[in-house]
């Protein structure tokens, strides 16, 4: 197989402004400069005609650049605003829902410089940035095979057996059609070359090119998250009911190989395990090793692996009235119904003086009990101050773990990284029976 190129969606807007740095290419015309394209009535005005579709093509892939003017970075994050950004490749537009989406046709490996540089710090081991670099690339050549983002899906159950109606939701990336990938924090933050990539990336990127994790004759789905917690979780539990057998419960350990791994979807094993700390790539505080995979604002805490929220009454019931929508009245209680194999609750019932209902999976539990998102759903319950009416003043949520936990641990795989582990080591660590193929030169 040759190197494929993948189409990234960077801009959807009635008009797109761009400057071509160098000769570009389109219909047998050589263009450079400003230029401006228009939505009109569901075609794309460009100097005085109208076109279905636009491609400029470079006239040298390595060297040729364009610059798109007023692209809007971290949609819908409070950090949200315009930036102008430079790109290698091609530019294609299309028209797509009343205005313009603007395309940047690019080698996997260019993309994936700048994903890397944009998703890891510069003070990244090369291991660990080795690994991300197959990660990245797994998930977008396993995306770009079934042409879609998969979608996000929503259940509900009110018959459950217990008698409690029951809502089940999962978060998925929504399908793309007209592109392989979008350049926001969505899919993989993408900026093109608007950001220097260091050498370092370069080097990672160079040294597993064309290097996929496979299982099965398959692409593997490579997710990752923040900090297992010292367990990995399985995609089952978090998402579609599909079990994949690369992503299974392992403690995230080498000295766990010998040793059998606690069953934490039984209650009494999962808060024993919460409400202790043990060893685990995940589990440690150096700072060294946090800079390489957490952002500064994230850095102002180190208490992932094990941490504790509290909430009075009147701010868990209204907490969740305003994240749910739902009004339970007062909160009587918080029960474990089922639990995955990190501990972590995929099905939570929450117990109010006006109604009762059992949510979930994972990330519909974190967000109904934070004001952004919980650490994770891998937690136990103390409540204090019981009314006589049995109603509590005060809920305590001791937790394990950030993020899903699913798949590479990051804080784990940054230690394994310090520790000597080669990218190999660390990617057969956390995608169990899997293996590192090269696809492409």
């Amino acid at each position: 197989m040759k190197e494929p190129k993948v189409h990234v969606g960077i801009l959807f807007e009635p008009q797109i402004e761009f400057i071509l740095l160098t000769p570009y290419r389109i219909n047998g015309m050589e263009i450079s400069g400003k230029q401006v394209v228009t939505y009109n009535e569901g075609k794309i005005l460009w100097n005085g005609r109208l076109y279905d579709e636009l491609l400029f093509e470079p006239m040298n892939e390595v060297t040729d650049a364009f610059e798109l003017l007023d692209v809007t970075i971290g949609i819908n994050f409070h950090w949200e605003r315009k930036e102008d950004q430079r790109f290698l490749g091609a530019l294609k537009i299309i028209v797509e829902d009343n205005k313009l989406t603007g395309i940047n046709v690019i080698h996997v490996e260019d993309y994936l410089t700048s994903v890397i540089s944009s998703e890891m710090s510069a003070t990244a081991s090369l291991e660990l940035l080795k690994a991300h670099a197959v990660i990245s690339r797994s998930w977008l050549l396993a995306n770009m095979q079934t042409n879609q983002c998969p979608h996000s899906t929503v259940g509900a159950n009110n018959h459950s057996p217990a008698n409690t109606a029951e809502f089940i939701k999962w978060y998925e990336r929504d399908a793309h059609t007209r592109f392989d990938v979008c350049a926001d924090d969505h899919c993989q933050r993408y900026q093109g070359i608007t950001r220097a990539s260091t050498e370092i990336v370069k080097q990672a990127i160079a040294a597993t090119r064309g290097q996929l994790l496979m299982s099965d004759g398959k692409i593997c789905d490579a997710r990752f998250s923040k900090c297992c917690g010292g367990a990995f979780e399985e995609f089952q539990y978090c998402w579609e009911d599909v079990k994949y057998p690369y992503l299974t419960k392992q403690r995230d350990w080498v000295a766990s190989s010998s040793s059998p791994v606690a069953d934490l979807t039984q209650e009494p094993e999962a808060v024993r395990w919460i409400r202790t700390s043990p060893e685990a790539f995940c589990n440690t505080t150096d700072k060294k090793v946090l800079s390489q995979v957490l952002n500064n604002y994230d850095q102002e805490t180190t208490d992932f692996y094990r941490w504790k929220v509290e909430y009075s009454q009147d701010e868990l019931s209204a907490l969740i009235l305003k994240r749910s929508g739902v009004d339970y009245g007062q909160i009587i209680d918080l029960i474990p119904v089922a639990r995955g194999t990190s501990g972590r609750l995929w099905k939570l019932k929450i117990v109010g003086t006006k109604k009762t209902l059992i949510i979930g999976k994972e990330l519909e539990i974190r967000r109904t009990l934070s004001t952004s998102h919980l650490y994770s759903s891998a937690f136990v319950v103390d409540k204090e101050g019981i009314s006589p009416e049995g109603i509590p003043e005060r809920f305590i949520l001791t937790g394990a773990g950030w993020g899903h936990g699913v798949g590479l641990c990051q804080i784990g795989a940054a230690v394994m990284g310090e520790q000597g582990y080669k990218y190999d080591a660390i990617l057969l660590h956390y995608y169990i029976g899997a293996s590192i193929d090269k696809l492409y030169e």
